[in-house]
């Protein structure tokens, strides 16, 4: 078989005044692992939409097998052997993770296809993530997301009777903790070695530098690089990709000590009855973090705090106004029939009142000065919240929050989907405002995020195992304290 699985030349795609993509030249091939990176908006999306056939190309040509394809779509695509998991994920909520296999593999029927479906996804999901802890019973509405990721993920590599040549994995851990990341990605390995071919994109220019052999930058709608990748390293890559200045992606310096003790109390969670545990706490000014493998209750601990805000208990205090900034943005998130400019503005309705109305102007204003603090791109806020990009989509998340009245920011691992220049300008964000005494509870299953917080509290069980200062966080405390239990 040739070992280029596509190849796509001077390939456009425009979405009325708005050009997607400007002339992308494009090969792929079969056992090596592509990194796709560039900032929102860069086209990335549009790209894997047209590899897979959802999307016909405005203008250029898609060859397979050496040969121009006039008739590219999702059946040649999928004849092809190539597959996608975007960033937003497409399970089915109301089936089970059984059902949701046998979505994709229609040949799946007859007496007892169920056991047949649900021992295909089960024997993937146990060679990809060992210890998944995932029925192919269980409703995926019921699931967590990082769960409903893995599903998804493991979905796309199971196989019947298609061939499977190429793997799109869209921004793959987004919801998932380190370890879970590390098994994902060693499995990415070994399905490159047996000969097939993966696309990685990910705003973590570790997993891009660690574990692919091209990479492929695109800005604009344009390929403005693409080489091997022991040509690059995380400075060039950040520079490539345009919007942040060198040297702007280092580490900042650890946070000055926090409030505790001399400022006001924000919240205070304490622990449950008999369940043991330890306090947490937030003072004016601090930034805190929350880690711990992924799905042992720190999103939980960030809702009950929300509801205790309207509904106090004895167990949870919180002192001011708040809001949250939600991870899964397509759930918790967005209001997709809404505008971008009336996504951002809902929190702060009261600030924009002018007697008993709305002010259209102040709204609009809160709105496109948001738009540049933030960098939201789009051509005008009025605009529908999907026309944004994932990526975007929660920048304008961002904004809500901090654009508002609140004195506590409860951010639930509010970076999937945002590229390292938005990230960084985020993160200055939350030290300025800091700074100016407004407190941060910030789960994160990014390991350098946590380098951000005055102070970390490691979650196993759905309890509070640990407590670790700046000066105490290192990697290997946090994945200890991780498989503890309380002391």
């Amino acid at each position: 078989m040739d070992r280029e699985i596509i190849r796509f030349e001077t390939v456009t795609k425009s979405f009325g005044a708005v050009q997607a993509l400007s002339g992308v030249d494009l090969a792929i091939q079969s056992g090596e692992v592509l990194g796709l990176v560039g900032h929102n908006g860069a086209g990335k999306s549009t790209l894997m939409h047209v590899l897979t056939g959802t999307i016909q190309p405005t203008t250029g040509s898609i060859a397979a097998g050496g040969s121009a394809r006039a008739d590219y779509g999702v059946s040649v695509a999928k004849k092809l052997g190539i597959r996608c998991v975007f960033q937003e994920l497409s399970l089915c909520p109301n089936l089970t993770v059984a059902e949701n296999t046998r979505v994709m593999h229609p040949r799946l029927r007859g007496f007892g296809w169920r056991r047949r479906a649900g021992r295909l996804i089960t024997s993937r999901l146990d060679e990809m993530f060992p210890g998944h802890g995932i029925s192919a019973d269980s409703i995926v509405s019921d699931l967590s997301i990082g769960r409903r990721q893995m599903v998804e993920i493991a979905r796309a590599f199971t196989t019947t009777d298609d061939p499977l040549r190429l793997v799109i994995l869209d921004e793959p851990t987004s919801s998932l903790d380190p370890s879970t990341s590390r098994q994902l990605l060693s499995f990415m390995r070994r399905f490159v070695a047996g000969g097939g071919a993966t696309i990685l994109i990910s705003h973590l220019l570790h997993e891009i530098l660690d574990y692919c052999d091209r990479i492929v930058v695109m800005r604009d709608g344009r390929v403005v690089a693409d080489d091997r990748t022991t040509e690059f390293d995380r400075a060039k890559l950040i520079v490539t990709m345009g919007g942040a200045a060198e040297g702007h992606g280092a580490a900042p310096a650890a946070p000055q000590a926090g409030g505790a003790g001399d400022t006001p109390l924000r919240v205070r969670v304490r622990p449950k009855a008999q369940a043991g545990g330890i306090e947490l706490t937030a003072h004016a000014g601090e930034i805190i973090g929350l880690a711990g493998l992924a799905g042992h209750g720190q999103s939980d601990c960030l809702v009950e705090i929300f509801d205790a805000a309207r509904s106090p208990t004895t167990r949870i205090a919180v002192h001011g106004p708040i809001a949250l900034v939600a991870g899964d943005r397509q759930t918790d998130g967005i209001f997709p029939l809404w505008s971008i400019a009336d996504n951002v503005t809902i929190r702060s309705l009261s600030a924009l009142a002018q007697g008993p109305l709305i002010s259209p102007d102040r709204a609009a204003a809160l709105a496109n000065s948001w738009k540049q603090r933030i960098g939201i791109r789009t051509p005008d806020m009025n605009n529908n919240i999907l026309s944004l990009s994932g990526g975007n989509q929660q920048k304008a998340l961002f904004a809500r929050a901090l654009g508002s009245n609140a004195d506590i920011i409860l951010m639930d691992d509010p970076m999937r989907g945002v590229d390292i220049g938005t990230k960084l300008d985020v993160y200055d964000l939350i030290r300025d405002e800091a700074a100016r005494g407004r407190s941060f509870l910030w789960y994160t299953t990014e390991m350098d995020e946590l380098e951000h917080c005055h102070r970390v509290y490691i979650f196993r069980n759905r309890q509070i195992v640990a407590q670790l200062t700046r000066d105490e966080l290192t990697e290997e405390r946090v994945i200890h304290s991780s498989f503890q239990e309380a002391v």
